[in-house]
Protein backbone atom coordinates (compact mmCIF):
# COMPACT_ATOMS: atom_id res chain seq x y z
CA UNK A 1 0.00 0.00 0.00
CA UNK A 2 1.24 3.52 -0.80
CA UNK A 3 1.61 5.58 2.38
CA UNK A 4 0.49 9.23 2.42
CA UNK A 5 4.08 10.50 2.59
CA UNK A 6 5.07 8.39 -0.41
CA UNK A 7 2.22 9.41 -2.69
CA UNK A 8 4.26 12.16 -4.35
CA UNK A 9 7.02 11.25 -6.78
CA UNK A 10 9.64 13.73 -8.00
CA UNK A 11 10.08 13.59 -11.78
CA UNK A 12 12.31 16.52 -12.76
CA UNK A 13 13.44 20.03 -11.87
CA UNK A 14 10.90 22.68 -12.78
CA UNK A 15 13.66 24.53 -14.68
CA UNK A 16 13.93 21.54 -17.04
CA UNK A 17 10.40 22.10 -18.33
CA UNK A 18 10.21 24.24 -21.47
CA UNK A 19 7.19 26.52 -21.68
CA UNK A 20 4.58 25.17 -24.10
CA UNK A 21 6.08 21.70 -24.57
CA UNK A 22 6.08 18.53 -22.52
CA UNK A 23 8.25 15.74 -21.18
CA UNK A 24 7.37 12.13 -20.41
CA UNK A 25 7.85 10.61 -16.95
CA UNK A 26 7.30 7.07 -15.68
CA UNK A 27 5.23 7.20 -12.49
CA UNK A 28 4.02 4.03 -10.77
CA UNK A 29 4.27 2.14 -14.05
CA UNK A 30 2.34 4.75 -16.02
CA UNK A 31 3.70 7.03 -18.73
CA UNK A 32 2.68 10.57 -17.76
CA UNK A 33 3.08 13.72 -19.86
CA UNK A 34 4.22 16.78 -17.85
CA UNK A 35 3.79 20.37 -19.08
CA UNK A 36 4.57 23.87 -17.78
CA UNK A 37 2.38 26.72 -19.06
CA UNK A 38 2.73 30.24 -17.62
CA UNK A 39 4.21 28.93 -14.37
CA UNK A 40 1.59 26.22 -13.83
CA UNK A 41 2.58 22.52 -14.04
CA UNK A 42 0.13 19.97 -15.48
CA UNK A 43 0.24 16.17 -15.80
CA UNK A 44 -1.83 13.88 -18.05
CA UNK A 45 -1.65 10.28 -19.19
CA UNK A 46 0.79 10.16 -22.08
CA UNK A 47 -1.40 7.62 -23.91
CA UNK A 48 -3.38 9.20 -26.77
CA UNK A 49 -6.55 7.12 -27.30
CA UNK A 50 -7.03 8.44 -30.82
CA UNK A 51 -3.68 7.29 -32.20
CA UNK A 52 -3.22 4.48 -29.63
CA UNK A 53 0.31 5.71 -28.95
CA UNK A 54 2.15 7.28 -26.01
CA UNK A 55 2.66 10.67 -27.66
CA UNK A 56 0.84 13.42 -25.75
CA UNK A 57 4.10 14.71 -24.24
CA UNK A 58 5.12 15.67 -27.79
CA UNK A 59 2.02 17.81 -28.32
CA UNK A 60 1.93 21.60 -28.38
CA UNK A 61 -0.02 23.58 -25.79
CA UNK A 62 -2.36 26.50 -26.34
CA UNK A 63 -5.79 27.91 -25.56
CA UNK A 64 -9.03 26.53 -26.97
CA UNK A 65 -12.57 27.34 -25.84
CA UNK A 66 -11.16 29.23 -22.83
CA UNK A 67 -9.18 26.20 -21.69
CA UNK A 68 -5.47 25.47 -21.69
CA UNK A 69 -5.06 22.39 -23.89
CA UNK A 70 -2.46 20.15 -25.46
CA UNK A 71 -2.92 19.04 -29.08
CA UNK A 72 -2.20 15.41 -29.91
CA UNK A 73 0.67 15.37 -32.43
CA UNK A 74 -0.95 12.51 -34.37
CA UNK A 75 -4.73 12.42 -34.02
CA UNK A 76 -5.33 16.19 -33.68
CA UNK A 77 -7.57 15.95 -30.68
CA UNK A 78 -7.18 18.57 -27.94
CA UNK A 79 -7.07 17.66 -24.25
CA UNK A 80 -7.65 19.99 -21.32
CA UNK A 81 -4.46 20.25 -19.28
CA UNK A 82 -6.43 20.71 -16.08
CA UNK A 83 -8.98 17.89 -16.41
CA UNK A 84 -7.86 15.62 -19.28
CA UNK A 85 -11.18 16.20 -21.08
CA UNK A 86 -11.05 15.74 -24.85
CA UNK A 87 -12.55 18.88 -26.35
CA UNK A 88 -13.74 17.21 -29.58
CA UNK A 89 -15.03 13.93 -28.07
CA UNK A 90 -15.34 13.47 -24.28
CA UNK A 91 -15.25 9.66 -24.72
CA UNK A 92 -11.56 10.07 -25.65
CA UNK A 93 -10.68 11.87 -22.40
CA UNK A 94 -7.52 10.96 -20.45
CA UNK A 95 -6.61 10.99 -16.76
CA UNK A 96 -5.20 14.17 -15.18
CA UNK A 97 -2.90 14.00 -12.13
CA UNK A 98 -2.23 16.39 -9.26
CA UNK A 99 1.12 18.19 -9.35
CA UNK A 100 3.18 20.38 -7.02
CA UNK A 101 6.62 21.99 -6.94
CA UNK A 102 8.76 21.40 -3.82
CA UNK A 103 12.30 22.83 -3.55
CA UNK A 104 12.36 23.35 -7.30
CA UNK A 105 11.35 19.76 -8.06
CA UNK A 106 8.15 18.84 -9.89
CA UNK A 107 6.22 16.17 -8.03
CA UNK A 108 3.27 14.12 -9.25
CA UNK A 109 0.77 12.38 -7.00
CA UNK A 110 1.12 8.64 -7.45
CA UNK A 111 -2.19 6.84 -8.22
CA UNK A 112 -3.42 5.07 -5.11
CA UNK A 113 -2.87 1.33 -5.48
CA UNK A 114 -3.26 -0.98 -2.49
CA UNK A 115 -2.49 -4.21 -4.37
CA UNK A 116 -2.26 -5.57 -7.88
CA UNK A 117 -5.50 -6.11 -9.76
CA UNK A 118 -6.20 -9.82 -10.20
CA UNK A 119 -7.14 -10.44 -13.83
CA UNK A 120 -8.27 -13.95 -14.74
CA UNK A 121 -8.63 -14.86 -18.42
CA UNK A 122 -10.94 -17.73 -19.40
CA UNK A 123 -9.53 -18.81 -22.74
CA UNK A 124 -6.01 -18.90 -24.15
CA UNK A 125 -6.96 -18.14 -27.75
CA UNK A 126 -6.18 -15.27 -30.07
CA UNK A 127 -8.73 -12.75 -28.77
CA UNK A 128 -8.00 -13.27 -25.08
CA UNK A 129 -4.25 -13.12 -25.46
CA UNK A 130 -4.44 -10.13 -27.78
CA UNK A 131 -6.28 -8.36 -24.95
CA UNK A 132 -3.45 -9.25 -22.56
CA UNK A 133 -0.94 -7.95 -25.11
CA UNK A 134 -2.85 -4.67 -25.40
CA UNK A 135 -2.88 -4.39 -21.61
CA UNK A 136 0.89 -4.82 -21.51
CA UNK A 137 1.31 -2.13 -24.20
CA UNK A 138 -0.47 0.38 -21.96
CA UNK A 139 2.46 0.24 -19.53
CA UNK A 140 0.33 -0.95 -16.61
CA UNK A 141 1.58 -4.53 -16.38
CA UNK A 142 2.93 -4.06 -12.86
CA UNK A 143 -0.57 -3.17 -11.67
CA UNK A 144 -1.95 -6.58 -12.68
CA UNK A 145 -1.61 -10.16 -11.54
CA UNK A 146 -2.67 -12.12 -14.63
CA UNK A 147 -3.78 -15.76 -14.66
CA UNK A 148 -4.81 -17.52 -17.88
CA UNK A 149 -6.77 -20.76 -18.16
CA UNK A 150 -6.88 -22.50 -21.56
CA UNK A 151 -8.62 -25.64 -22.77
CA UNK A 152 -5.85 -26.68 -25.17
CA UNK A 153 -2.64 -28.25 -23.79
CA UNK A 154 -0.29 -25.69 -25.38
CA UNK A 155 0.45 -22.01 -25.72
CA UNK A 156 -1.47 -19.63 -27.94
CA UNK A 157 -1.30 -20.04 -31.72
CA UNK A 158 -2.64 -18.40 -34.87
CA UNK A 159 -5.81 -20.32 -35.66
CA UNK A 160 -6.09 -18.53 -39.02
CA UNK A 161 -3.03 -20.45 -40.24
CA UNK A 162 -4.39 -23.94 -39.58
CA UNK A 163 -4.97 -24.39 -43.32
CA UNK A 164 -1.26 -24.02 -44.25
CA UNK A 165 -0.41 -26.50 -41.48
CA UNK A 166 -2.95 -28.96 -42.89
CA UNK A 167 -1.57 -28.55 -46.42
CA UNK A 168 2.05 -28.94 -45.28
CA UNK A 169 3.03 -25.39 -46.26
CA UNK A 170 3.80 -24.63 -42.59
CA UNK A 171 4.47 -26.57 -39.41
CA UNK A 172 2.56 -26.30 -36.15
CA UNK A 173 5.55 -24.63 -34.51
CA UNK A 174 5.50 -21.91 -37.18
CA UNK A 175 2.09 -20.61 -36.13
CA UNK A 176 2.73 -20.34 -32.38
CA UNK A 177 2.12 -16.79 -31.08
CA UNK A 178 2.90 -17.23 -27.39
CA UNK A 179 4.93 -20.16 -26.16
CA UNK A 180 4.92 -21.05 -22.43
CA UNK A 181 8.18 -19.13 -21.90
CA UNK A 182 6.44 -15.92 -23.08
CA UNK A 183 4.01 -16.12 -20.16
CA UNK A 184 6.77 -16.90 -17.66
CA UNK A 185 8.91 -13.93 -18.71
CA UNK A 186 5.99 -11.57 -18.12
CA UNK A 187 4.94 -13.03 -14.80
CA UNK A 188 1.71 -14.46 -16.23
CA UNK A 189 0.45 -17.73 -14.77
CA UNK A 190 -0.72 -20.14 -17.49
CA UNK A 191 -2.89 -23.20 -16.81
CA UNK A 192 -2.96 -24.93 -20.20
CA UNK A 193 -5.26 -27.87 -20.83
CA UNK A 194 -7.29 -26.79 -17.81
CA UNK A 195 -10.36 -24.67 -18.64
CA UNK A 196 -12.48 -22.82 -16.10
CA UNK A 197 -15.63 -24.78 -15.27
CA UNK A 198 -17.10 -22.79 -12.37
CA UNK A 199 -17.33 -19.10 -11.43
CA UNK A 200 -18.64 -17.76 -8.12
CA UNK A 201 -19.59 -14.23 -9.15
CA UNK A 202 -20.47 -13.17 -5.61
CA UNK A 203 -17.10 -14.18 -4.15
CA UNK A 204 -15.26 -13.53 -7.46
CA UNK A 205 -13.61 -16.93 -7.54
CA UNK A 206 -13.05 -19.33 -10.45
CA UNK A 207 -12.36 -23.07 -10.37
CA UNK A 208 -10.74 -25.00 -13.22
CA UNK A 209 -11.42 -28.52 -14.43
CA UNK A 210 -8.46 -29.86 -12.43
CA UNK A 211 -9.56 -28.02 -9.28
CA UNK A 212 -7.30 -24.95 -9.42
CA UNK A 213 -8.96 -22.02 -7.60
CA UNK A 214 -8.18 -18.38 -8.38
CA UNK A 215 -9.68 -15.12 -7.18
CA UNK A 216 -10.33 -12.25 -9.57
CA UNK A 217 -11.07 -8.56 -9.55
CA UNK A 218 -11.68 -8.65 -13.30
CA UNK A 219 -12.63 -11.73 -15.31
CA UNK A 220 -12.16 -11.77 -19.08
CA UNK A 221 -14.14 -14.47 -20.91
CA UNK A 222 -12.63 -15.37 -24.28
CA UNK A 223 -13.95 -18.89 -24.85
CA UNK A 224 -14.22 -18.53 -28.63
CA UNK A 225 -16.56 -20.71 -30.64
CA UNK A 226 -17.30 -24.39 -31.14
CA UNK A 227 -17.66 -26.23 -34.46
CA UNK A 228 -21.16 -27.34 -35.36
CA UNK A 229 -21.51 -31.13 -35.58
CA UNK A 230 -24.46 -32.36 -37.62
CA UNK A 231 -26.59 -34.89 -35.68
CA UNK A 232 -26.09 -37.62 -38.28
CA UNK A 233 -25.93 -41.36 -37.68
CA UNK A 234 -22.23 -42.28 -37.60
CA UNK A 235 -20.99 -38.83 -36.51
CA UNK A 236 -18.95 -40.40 -33.69
CA UNK A 237 -17.10 -42.91 -35.88
CA UNK A 238 -13.29 -42.74 -35.93
CA UNK A 239 -12.32 -40.71 -38.97
CA UNK A 240 -15.06 -38.10 -38.58
CA UNK A 241 -13.51 -34.80 -37.49
CA UNK A 242 -14.18 -31.07 -37.33
CA UNK A 243 -11.74 -28.37 -38.45
CA UNK A 244 -11.21 -26.00 -35.56
CA UNK A 245 -7.88 -26.53 -33.78
CA UNK A 246 -4.47 -28.17 -34.00
CA UNK A 247 -5.81 -31.43 -32.58
CA UNK A 248 -8.31 -31.57 -35.47
CA UNK A 249 -5.47 -30.98 -37.94
CA UNK A 250 -3.43 -33.79 -36.36
CA UNK A 251 -6.40 -36.15 -36.60
CA UNK A 252 -6.82 -35.29 -40.29
CA UNK A 253 -3.13 -35.81 -40.97
CA UNK A 254 -3.27 -39.27 -39.37
CA UNK A 255 -5.80 -40.34 -41.99
CA UNK A 256 -4.46 -38.38 -44.94
CA UNK A 257 -2.27 -39.81 -47.67
CA UNK A 258 -1.98 -40.17 -51.42
CA UNK A 259 -4.89 -42.06 -52.93
CA UNK A 260 -7.10 -41.91 -49.87
CA UNK A 261 -10.55 -40.34 -50.06
CA UNK A 262 -11.81 -37.41 -48.03
CA UNK A 263 -15.31 -35.96 -47.93
CA UNK A 264 -15.72 -32.41 -46.65
CA UNK A 265 -19.26 -31.56 -45.59
CA UNK A 266 -19.73 -27.81 -46.05
CA UNK A 267 -18.87 -25.49 -48.92
CA UNK A 268 -18.16 -22.45 -46.78
CA UNK A 269 -14.84 -20.78 -46.06
CA UNK A 270 -13.53 -23.41 -43.61
CA UNK A 271 -14.72 -26.32 -45.73
CA UNK A 272 -12.95 -25.08 -48.85
CA UNK A 273 -9.74 -24.41 -46.93
CA UNK A 274 -9.88 -27.94 -45.51
CA UNK A 275 -10.53 -29.39 -48.96
CA UNK A 276 -7.62 -27.48 -50.46
CA UNK A 277 -5.24 -28.58 -47.69
CA UNK A 278 -6.19 -32.26 -47.95
CA UNK A 279 -5.92 -32.12 -51.73
CA UNK A 280 -2.32 -30.88 -51.42
CA UNK A 281 -1.69 -33.90 -49.18
CA UNK A 282 -2.57 -36.12 -52.15
CA UNK A 283 -6.08 -37.08 -51.11
CA UNK A 284 -9.03 -37.37 -53.49
CA UNK A 285 -11.40 -34.74 -52.06
CA UNK A 286 -15.15 -34.31 -52.54
CA UNK A 287 -16.94 -31.26 -51.12
CA UNK A 288 -20.59 -31.84 -50.24
CA UNK A 289 -22.72 -28.73 -50.04
CA UNK A 290 -26.43 -28.34 -49.28
CA UNK A 291 -26.89 -25.32 -51.58
CA UNK A 292 -25.95 -24.61 -55.19
CA UNK A 293 -23.65 -21.67 -54.30
CA UNK A 294 -20.29 -22.02 -52.52
CA UNK A 295 -19.59 -19.57 -49.70
CA UNK A 296 -23.15 -18.30 -50.11
CA UNK A 297 -22.79 -15.84 -47.24
CA UNK A 298 -19.75 -14.19 -48.81
CA UNK A 299 -20.17 -14.63 -52.59
CA UNK A 300 -22.82 -14.11 -55.21
CA UNK A 301 -23.67 -16.79 -57.79
CA UNK A 302 -21.21 -15.54 -60.43
CA UNK A 303 -18.21 -15.42 -58.11
CA UNK A 304 -19.18 -18.78 -56.63
CA UNK A 305 -19.23 -20.39 -60.08
CA UNK A 306 -15.76 -19.04 -60.85
CA UNK A 307 -14.45 -20.31 -57.52
CA UNK A 308 -15.94 -23.75 -58.08
CA UNK A 309 -14.38 -23.97 -61.54
CA UNK A 310 -10.97 -22.91 -60.20
CA UNK A 311 -11.06 -25.55 -57.46
CA UNK A 312 -12.23 -28.24 -59.87
CA UNK A 313 -9.14 -27.54 -61.98
CA UNK A 314 -7.14 -28.42 -58.88
CA UNK A 315 -8.80 -31.82 -58.67
CA UNK A 316 -11.47 -31.13 -56.04
CA UNK A 317 -14.90 -32.59 -56.81
CA UNK A 318 -18.23 -31.14 -55.72
CA UNK A 319 -21.65 -32.51 -54.90
CA UNK A 320 -23.95 -29.49 -54.84
CA UNK A 321 -27.49 -29.48 -53.45
CA UNK A 322 -26.63 -32.74 -51.71
CA UNK A 323 -28.02 -33.52 -48.28
CA UNK A 324 -26.03 -35.96 -46.17
CA UNK A 325 -28.26 -38.55 -44.53
CA UNK A 326 -25.73 -40.83 -42.82
CA UNK A 327 -22.04 -41.41 -42.29
CA UNK A 328 -21.42 -45.05 -43.14
CA UNK A 329 -19.15 -47.46 -41.30
CA UNK A 330 -18.99 -49.79 -38.32
CA UNK A 331 -15.57 -49.60 -36.65
CA UNK A 332 -14.46 -46.57 -38.68
CA UNK A 333 -15.86 -44.30 -41.36
CA UNK A 334 -16.15 -45.88 -44.81
CA UNK A 335 -18.38 -43.47 -46.70
CA UNK A 336 -21.10 -40.84 -46.82
CA UNK A 337 -24.69 -41.65 -47.79
CA UNK A 338 -27.02 -39.03 -49.27
CA UNK A 339 -30.76 -38.70 -49.35
CA UNK A 340 -31.92 -40.95 -52.16
CA UNK A 341 -29.48 -43.72 -51.24
CA UNK A 342 -26.34 -42.72 -53.18
CA UNK A 343 -23.10 -43.35 -51.28
CA UNK A 344 -19.51 -42.26 -51.89
CA UNK A 345 -16.46 -43.82 -50.26
CA UNK A 346 -14.46 -41.95 -47.62
CA UNK A 347 -11.49 -42.66 -45.37
CA UNK A 348 -11.96 -39.27 -43.71
CA UNK A 349 -15.01 -37.05 -43.22
CA UNK A 350 -14.54 -33.42 -42.23
CA UNK A 351 -17.54 -31.53 -40.86
CA UNK A 352 -17.12 -27.85 -41.70
CA UNK A 353 -20.67 -26.57 -41.56
CA UNK A 354 -20.04 -23.57 -39.32
CA UNK A 355 -19.34 -22.53 -35.74
CA UNK A 356 -21.38 -21.17 -32.86
CA UNK A 357 -20.22 -18.96 -29.96
CA UNK A 358 -19.08 -20.95 -26.94
CA UNK A 359 -21.31 -19.50 -24.22
CA UNK A 360 -21.53 -22.59 -22.02
CA UNK A 361 -19.58 -21.05 -19.13
CA UNK A 362 -21.39 -17.71 -19.40
CA UNK A 363 -24.82 -19.37 -19.33
CA UNK A 364 -23.78 -21.55 -16.41
CA UNK A 365 -22.99 -18.46 -14.32
CA UNK A 366 -26.17 -16.69 -15.48
CA UNK A 367 -24.64 -13.94 -17.58
CA UNK A 368 -27.03 -12.43 -20.12
CA UNK A 369 -26.67 -14.32 -23.42
CA UNK A 370 -28.44 -14.57 -26.74
CA UNK A 371 -26.50 -16.19 -29.57
CA UNK A 372 -23.37 -14.92 -27.82
CA UNK A 373 -22.47 -13.28 -24.50
CA UNK A 374 -24.13 -9.87 -24.53
CA UNK A 375 -21.63 -7.01 -24.14
CA UNK A 376 -21.83 -3.21 -24.29
CA UNK A 377 -19.57 -0.82 -26.22
CA UNK A 378 -16.77 -1.33 -23.67
CA UNK A 379 -16.99 -5.15 -24.00
CA UNK A 380 -18.37 -5.32 -20.47
CA UNK A 381 -21.03 -7.93 -19.69
CA UNK A 382 -24.04 -7.38 -17.45
CA UNK A 383 -21.68 -8.13 -14.53
CA UNK A 384 -19.40 -5.05 -14.27
CA UNK A 385 -16.48 -7.21 -13.08
CA UNK A 386 -16.64 -9.44 -16.18
CA UNK A 387 -15.62 -8.57 -19.74
CA UNK A 388 -15.83 -10.74 -22.85
CA UNK A 389 -14.09 -10.61 -26.23
CA UNK A 390 -13.84 -12.66 -29.39
CA UNK A 391 -16.09 -15.12 -31.13
CA UNK A 392 -18.07 -15.80 -27.94
CA UNK A 393 -19.57 -12.29 -27.73
CA UNK A 394 -22.62 -10.64 -29.23
CA UNK A 395 -22.62 -6.88 -29.64
CA UNK A 396 -25.61 -5.00 -31.04
CA UNK A 397 -27.06 -8.26 -32.41
CA UNK A 398 -23.81 -9.08 -34.23
CA UNK A 399 -21.37 -11.93 -33.60
CA UNK A 400 -17.80 -11.95 -34.93
CA UNK A 401 -15.49 -14.42 -36.60
CA UNK A 402 -12.95 -12.19 -38.34
CA UNK A 403 -9.64 -10.96 -36.98
CA UNK A 404 -10.04 -7.20 -37.44
CA UNK A 405 -13.05 -6.73 -35.10
CA UNK A 406 -11.51 -9.12 -32.55
CA UNK A 407 -8.34 -7.01 -32.45
CA UNK A 408 -10.44 -3.88 -31.98
CA UNK A 409 -12.36 -5.56 -29.15
CA UNK A 410 -9.06 -6.51 -27.50
CA UNK A 411 -7.71 -2.95 -27.69
CA UNK A 412 -10.85 -1.36 -26.27
CA UNK A 413 -11.47 -3.91 -23.51
CA UNK A 414 -7.83 -3.65 -22.38
CA UNK A 415 -8.22 0.10 -21.92
CA UNK A 416 -11.32 -0.33 -19.78
CA UNK A 417 -9.87 -3.19 -17.74
CA UNK A 418 -6.89 -0.88 -17.05
CA UNK A 419 -9.38 1.83 -15.98
CA UNK A 420 -8.17 4.28 -18.60
CA UNK A 421 -10.98 3.41 -20.99
CA UNK A 422 -11.92 6.07 -23.50
CA UNK A 423 -12.82 4.22 -26.71
CA UNK A 424 -16.02 2.45 -27.69
CA UNK A 425 -16.59 -0.59 -29.89
CA UNK A 426 -19.09 0.14 -32.64
CA UNK A 427 -19.18 -3.15 -34.54
CA UNK A 428 -17.52 -4.18 -37.77
CA UNK A 429 -17.94 -4.51 -41.51
CA UNK A 430 -18.19 -8.14 -42.65
CA UNK A 431 -15.20 -8.78 -44.91
CA UNK A 432 -13.82 -12.11 -46.10
CA UNK A 433 -10.70 -13.16 -47.98
CA UNK A 434 -10.22 -16.79 -48.98
CA UNK A 435 -6.79 -18.19 -48.04
CA UNK A 436 -6.23 -20.59 -50.96
CA UNK A 437 -2.92 -20.04 -52.73
CA UNK A 438 -3.35 -18.76 -56.26
CA UNK A 439 -7.06 -17.96 -55.89
CA UNK A 440 -7.96 -14.39 -54.99
CA UNK A 441 -11.42 -13.97 -53.47
CA UNK A 442 -12.74 -11.03 -51.43
CA UNK A 443 -16.14 -9.84 -50.28
CA UNK A 444 -17.30 -7.12 -47.91
CA UNK A 445 -20.49 -5.50 -46.71
CA UNK A 446 -24.00 -6.25 -47.89
CA UNK A 447 -24.19 -7.10 -51.59
CA UNK A 448 -27.73 -8.50 -51.70
CA UNK A 449 -29.88 -7.26 -54.56
CA UNK A 450 -32.58 -4.74 -53.56
CA UNK A 451 -34.81 -2.38 -55.50
CA UNK A 452 -33.01 0.73 -54.27
CA UNK A 453 -29.56 -0.62 -55.17
CA UNK A 454 -27.54 -0.85 -58.36
CA UNK A 455 -24.53 -2.96 -59.24
CA UNK A 456 -21.39 -2.04 -61.17
CA UNK A 457 -20.06 -5.24 -62.75
CA UNK A 458 -16.87 -6.17 -64.57
CA UNK A 459 -16.69 -9.75 -65.88
CA UNK A 460 -13.77 -11.15 -67.85
CA UNK A 461 -14.11 -14.95 -67.94
CA UNK A 462 -11.00 -15.40 -70.08
CA UNK A 463 -8.83 -13.75 -67.43
CA UNK A 464 -10.87 -15.22 -64.60
CA UNK A 465 -11.73 -11.79 -63.20
CA UNK A 466 -15.09 -10.78 -61.76
CA UNK A 467 -15.92 -7.61 -59.84
CA UNK A 468 -19.28 -6.49 -58.53
CA UNK A 469 -19.67 -3.29 -56.52
CA UNK A 470 -23.10 -2.59 -55.02
CA UNK A 471 -24.19 1.02 -54.58
CA UNK A 472 -26.98 2.48 -52.50
CA UNK A 473 -27.54 6.22 -52.46
CA UNK A 474 -24.22 6.89 -54.21
CA UNK A 475 -22.37 4.97 -51.50
CA UNK A 476 -20.74 1.55 -51.61
CA UNK A 477 -22.63 -0.92 -49.42
CA UNK A 478 -21.07 -4.16 -50.66
CA UNK A 479 -18.46 -5.66 -52.97
CA UNK A 480 -17.45 -9.05 -54.39
CA UNK A 481 -14.08 -9.55 -56.10
CA UNK A 482 -12.67 -12.66 -57.77
CA UNK A 483 -9.32 -12.98 -59.52
CA UNK A 484 -8.22 -9.39 -58.79
CA UNK A 485 -8.42 -8.17 -55.20
CA UNK A 486 -5.97 -5.28 -55.35
CA UNK A 487 -8.70 -2.77 -54.52
CA UNK A 488 -10.05 -4.76 -51.54
CA UNK A 489 -8.68 -2.43 -48.86
CA UNK A 490 -10.00 0.67 -50.62
CA UNK A 491 -13.47 -0.82 -51.03
CA UNK A 492 -13.53 -1.91 -47.40
CA UNK A 493 -12.76 1.66 -46.34
CA UNK A 494 -15.41 3.10 -48.68
CA UNK A 495 -18.01 0.80 -47.13
CA UNK A 496 -16.94 1.53 -43.55
CA UNK A 497 -16.73 5.31 -44.04
CA UNK A 498 -19.88 5.53 -46.20
CA UNK A 499 -17.99 7.77 -48.59
CA UNK A 500 -19.82 9.59 -51.37
CA UNK A 501 -18.27 7.98 -54.44
CA UNK A 502 -19.70 10.37 -57.02
CA UNK A 503 -16.31 11.79 -58.08
CA UNK A 504 -14.72 8.33 -58.46
CA UNK A 505 -17.69 6.26 -59.62
CA UNK A 506 -16.13 5.60 -63.06
CA UNK A 507 -12.93 4.31 -61.45
CA UNK A 508 -14.37 1.89 -58.90
CA UNK A 509 -14.05 -1.24 -61.05
CA UNK A 510 -10.40 -0.58 -61.90
CA UNK A 511 -7.21 -0.52 -59.86
CA UNK A 512 -5.37 2.78 -59.49
CA UNK A 513 -2.94 2.18 -62.37
CA UNK A 514 -5.67 1.15 -64.81
CA UNK A 515 -7.89 4.08 -63.82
Amino acid sequence: MIEAADRWQAVCAVDELVHGTGVCALVAGRQIAVFQVEGQVYALDNFDPGSRANVLSRGLTGDLQNERVVASPIYKHHFSLATGRCIEDPTFSVTAYSTRVVDGQVQIEVPRVTRRVRLVVAGNGMAGMRTVEELLKLGVADRFQITVFGAEPRGNYNRILLSPVLSGEQQADDIMLHRPAWYTRRGITLHSGDPIVEVDRKRRVVRSKSGVVAQYDRLLIATGSDPIVLPLPGKDLPGVVTFRDLDDVNRMLERSGAGRRAVVIGGGLLGLEAAHGLSLRGMHVTVVHLLDTLMERQLDASASALLKAALEKRGIEFRMRAKTQEIAGSERVTGVRFEGGEEIAADLVVMAVGVRPNIELAKKIHLACDRGILVDDTLQTYDPAIYAVGECVQHRRQTFGLVAPLWEQARISAQHIAEIGVSRFSGAINATQLKVSGIEVFSAGDFAEKAERESLVLSDKRRGVYKRIVLEGNKVCGAVLFGDTREAAKLRDLIADRTDIGPIRDQLLFDGAAA
